[in-house]
């Protein structure tokens, strides 16, 4: 069983930057594709970034390329995701997830992927 906590969500003005952490246990995490998704009021559950086991490709939703930025630290067993230049538009609940099935060097914008999700963390930024 894979447990995941997210933190680092909370109010921001537009422009300014937070960075969302994602604390796994369970598995080998450095095996595995983690993926962030996030969920804003009145709409589906959309794919943010997502990225692989070492070396680390990463991918992007078009409306966050060039604003965030996933990353991994194996020795903590955590994934982030750093965000800067945030828009009203950006407010959500975001939820991390893992694919621990298949293989970890694929990326996927697919939420059936990932079989274990993170409790979701807010993310409000204020016009």
């Amino acid at each position: 069983q894979v447990q995941l906590v997210e933190s680092g969500g909370g109010l921001v003005q537009a422009g300014g930057s937070l960075r969302l952490s994602c604390a796994a246990s369970g598995r080998t995490f450095s095996m595995y594709a983690m993926g962030w998704f996030r969920q804003a009021p009145g709409k589906e559950r959309e794919f943010v970034a997502a990225i692989s086991r070492s070396p680390s490709n990463t991918d992007y939703a078009d409306s966050v390329k060039g604003r965030f930025t996933i990353s991994r630290d194996n020795a903590k067993n955590t994934v982030y995701l750093q965000m800067n230049s945030l828009k009203p538009d950006d407010t959500a609940v975001y939820y991390c997830a893992a694919k621990y099935r298949g293989s970890g060097y694929y990326l996927t914008h697919i939420e059936d992927d990932y079989n274990y999700w993170g409790q979701g963390t807010q993310v409000t930024v204020s016009s």
